[in-house]
């Protein structure tokens, strides 16, 4: 009997994860009918059948799950062997699993990626864009080393390290620009343009409002901050977008941007990463670069 690979459980767990079969090969960065060859030869390896396959859409069977679930310990302990093998060495190197929010990505992560090729040209940077819960829960899983996100995360099996925090500012429409500067509690009666549930930074605006996170909205429940900044420029509303958003988002927008008065709303961000991970030493150097991109970015605007 043939044995089963490392690549046939990775490609295992990512056709888990996506439920189809063209998502997982792009994940694993392989053609689907190479995909399909790998799942067949584990699934006639092991006697069993994993998945059930339907037109657009597998999911697994019963003994799917539970030989999932012996995969993922059996691919964390090879990662965690590769993580102790890292932390060995002097210096930084290999593959280095980031996560970062939405929020953040677009316009911190140029920065980090750049400093990173020239501080730390041995390391191969992967890069994970998703919302914070499932950071979390990748992270828990071994399937990131880090990540950036806002705090606090409160999770006692995690490190938390503040990076830097800032300010959110009010975008409304140009024609509004000579008007005064509205509360939080003002906001409450006014059309305010938020990012859609699951978004930390819709809860962390909300907030601000005294609005509850469950409050019903006649305004628009936005994917990105863009789609919020430009339907305020064809004046539909308000909205509010962090420091660092404002350079990229409304330099094509036909809007103006505001300082709260103090207490200004604000928001910290950290970089979190498993206390157990043998990789603190050098994800701490990485959250000291984190915070020298944040300072250069914050020096432009």
């Amino acid at each position: 009997m043939k044995n089963v690979t490392l690549r046939q459980l990775r490609y295992f767990e990512a056709l888990a994860q996506q439920g189809h079969f063209g998502r997982a090969a792009e994940t694993c960065s392989i053609t689907q009918p190479a995909l399909s060859v790998q799942i067949k030869e584990l699934e006639d390896t092991l006697g069993v059948k994993l998945f059930e396959r339907a037109a657009r859409k597998v999911r697994l069977t019963g003994v799917g799950e539970d030989v999932l679930e012996r995969a993922i310990d059996i691919l964390r302990s090879v990662d965690a062997l590769g993580d102790m093998a890292r932390a060995s060495q002097a210096g930084l190197s290999g593959r280095l699993r980031l996560g970062v929010i939405p929020t953040i990505a677009p316009y911190l992560l140029p920065a980090i990626v750049g400093h990173l090729a020239v501080s730390f040209p041995e390391v191969d940077v992967r890069l994970r864009e998703t919302l914070t819960s499932r950071l979390l829960r990748e992270l828990g899983e071994g399937r990131l080393d880090a990540a950036i996100l806002a705090l606090p995360i409160s999770d006692a099996g995690l490190t938390e390290v503040e990076l830097f925090d800032e300010a959110f500012v009010l975008v409304r429409p140009l024609a509004d620009a000579d008007c005064p500067v509205p509360s939080g509690d003002a906001l409450r009666g006014m059309r305010l343009l938020l990012l859609e549930e699951g978004h930390c930074f819709r809860n962390q605006a909300l907030a601000f409002c005294n609005v509850g996170p469950s409050a019903p909205k006649d305004g628009l429940d936005g994917s990105s901050f863009s789609t919020l900044v430009q339907m305020v420029g064809a004046g539909i509303g308000v909205t509010l977008i962090p420091e660092m958003a404002v350079p990229i988002e409304t330099r094509s927008a036909n809007v103006a941007v505001f300082d709260f008065p103090s207490p200004q709303p604000r928001r910290r961000i950290g970089m979190v990463w498993r206390k157990t991970s043998p990789l603190t030493d050098q994800l701490m150097r990485i959250a000291d670069l984190v915070c020298e991109s944040a300072e250069e970015l914050r020096a432009k605007f």
